[in-house]
């Protein structure tokens, strides 16, 4: 049993039920246990005695006022620019003890050790102590350890520890995460143009020759040398998915000069509304646009997606009876792919099922939905590209749902099972909603989270990558409509969502692994599937500063100059030339 203690009124304080609680094991995996919150105490209840990380929802809003003795280099520390803002963090791993942890304590030393990893793992160990990101992060340090070192004088009712310790760990972790956030972005100056240019492809093709691994054929993904995953000889991909219902001239015309390709997502209840009526019209109508007129590719799917509002209410007749559904999973795949197989060039075929959340598989019913559904797909469009979506990629649900399994696990068991050919995963990142999965993180999770899913050795795309413009509940889990879905520095607007895309598009387009980008909806129709107001388009017509920032991305991928940062990064906090 693992225990943390916070403070009462405590800006770390969580509600009475915990937000987007879970626990890790290492290397990230989820554990499956029971977290409850009960008299300033946190308990973890797990079914073993190894040690686990607390992952958790958090608010870092403010920075607390610190005494500490003048001539302290941590004294009078201010932090340059917003605060985090409201965040699902996580601790080390940390072995069961009778005394809690401090919960702000722990937060801190692992925002500090991933600072570490990450400055070694890119390789940016050239920064100077004078340095903008290294003086932050020399003010977090000292605040921790006097943290860290402070007198356990406080009452029992305190487990010993103090209101001016809590305060110091607190102050540690906004000045951590601000620059870890920094360094995230040092990462995008250093890597983007390379990346582009195609300069680490050849980097990576040249040490594969050397040793002797060339790659099997010319412009195939080669194996980085000094970090994990593969470098893509060719330059990321800028996407938007497209509402078929939303076929206006505004939407066209976004479409037409802000993207390198669209995507139809094809989800069941609107292809099949009825049992054996498919309504292909408006998906034909968005096609044909981006085919003939517009002249961009097209990529489709996901083909099967078991989630609410994703398939028909006829369907549910089935979801016990596992052979008739995997008979309608044919029949289904079959119709979409021989339809639009010679205007599609890459289909996503399965996503989240590894959450199991609404319909519900067994372990070998997962793996042998997803076999069957790539191997038809395969078959029926041998030239097409095939990715199996990763819903949830940080896999929280696992800890509440153990009929589930942890994204990694499930990617891993693709990616090795024999025979199974697929051209790389996709993953949905999708913050700032109060739906499974989609709490906000920060530029530092977000990118160490990519290079996690780097180690399939697989090119990875972001399938759907969005934020809101404005606060916003969820759609399709009203039960979930209390639990805050965190922001990024500021409640969400139309131009924080613009810095949210500037900043997390760039990161992951600076990974020599990241195929593509695509924005999760292009408009913001009235009962969205999606995000509400999660659109470069609003209700009204009206395209919103994100799309302009999605373009002036597109535009510096294809200029092969430096990317577009937010104000706060290009100006600001992190500026040091």
């Amino acid at each position: 049993m693992l225990k943390f203690f916070v403070f009462e009124q405590d800006a770390l304080q969580p509600d009475d039920v915990l937000r987007h609680a879970h626990l890790l094991a290492p290397d990230n995996m989820l554990v499956a246990g029971a977290i409850t919150f009960e008299g300033r105490v946190i308990t973890c209840e797990k079914t073993n005695r190894d040690a686990v990380a607390l992952g958790l929802q958090v608010s870092v809003t403010e920075t607390p006022p610190v005494e500490l003795p003048d001539g302290d280099p941590a004294a009078g520390f201010e932090l340059p620019g917003p605060p985090p803002g409201v965040l699902t963090l996580q601790t080390c791993l940390l072995p069961e003890r009778d005394r809690p942890y401090l919960l702000s304590i722990e937060l801190a030393r692992h925002r500090a050790m991933l600072f570490y990893n990450k400055l070694e793992a890119w390789q940016i160990s050239d920064l100077q102590p004078d340095d903008p990101i290294m003086k932050l992060f020399e003010q977090g340090r000292l605040l921790f350890t006097h943290a860290l070192s402070s007198p356990r004088t406080g009452g029992e009712e305190t487990f010993g520890y103090t209101r001016e310790a809590n305060a110091l760990a607190y102050a540690s972790l906004c000045a951590l995460i601000t620059a870890s956030e920094m360094l995230a972005i040092e990462e995008v100056r250093r890597r983007f143009v390379p990346r582009v240019k195609g300069e680490i492809y050849a980097q990576a093709v040249e040490h594969a020759t050397a040793v002797g691994r060339p790659p099997a054929r010319p412009a195939s993904p080669a194996p980085l040398e000094e970090s994990v995953g593969v470098a893509l000889a060719s330059a990321p991909l800028v996407g938007c998915t497209i509402s078929p219902t939303s076929f206006t001239d505004s939407a066209q015309a976004v479409a037409a000069e802000s993207f390198d390709f669209v995507s139809m997502p094809m989800r069941w209840v609107e292809m099949e509304p009825t049992e054996g009526r498919y309504a292909f019209q408006a998906t034909d109508r968005w096609i044909e646009w981006a085919v003939r007129k517009a002249k961009l590719p097209v990529v489709a799917g996901p083909l099967l997606d078991f989630k609410a509002l994703r398939v028909p209410d006829w369907l549910y007749i089935w979801e016990n009876d596992y052979e008739t559904l995997r008979d309608y999973v044919h029949e289904h795949i079959k119709n979409l792919v021989t339809r639009y197989r010679r205007t599609i060039g890459r289909w996503t075929v399965v996503s989240g099922i590894h959450v199991n959340g609404n319909f519900h598989f067994s372990f070998d019913q997962m793996m042998d939905l997803t076999r069957r559904a790539v191997t038809q797909v395969r078959k029926l469009d041998p030239t097409a590209k095939i990715l199996i979506e990763i819903d949830q990629p940080w896999g929280e649900y696992y800890t509440d749902n153990r009929h589930s399994l942890p994204p990694m696990l499930y990617a891993d068991a693709i990616a090795s099972q024999a025979g199974l050919i697929v051209d790389g995963f996709g993953l949905r990142v999708q913050m700032g909603q109060s739906e499974a999965g989609r709490s906000t993180r920060d530029l530092m999770a977000f990118s160490a989270m990519l290079d996690r899913y780097a180690l399939t050795e697989r090119p990875i795309s972001i399938t759907a990558m969005g934020a809101p413009s404005a606060p916003i509940g969820a759609t399709s889990a009203p039960e979930l409509a209390g639990r805050s879905p965190g922001h990024w520095h500021s409640d969400w607007t139309e131009g924080g969502q613009a810095d949210w895309a500037a900043a997390y598009m760039a990161v992951a387009a600076s990974k020599p692994f990241v195929q593509s980008i695509c924005w999760q909806d292009l408009y913001d129709v009235p009962d969205p599937v999606e995000m509400p107001k999660g659109g470069l388009i609003s209700v009204s017509g009206e395209a919103k500063p994100t799309a302009t920032r999605i373009r002036e991305l597109m535009k510096a991928i294809h200029d092969k100059t430096a990317a577009p940062l937010p104000e706060r990064f290009a100006e600001g906090v992190a500026t040091r030339r």
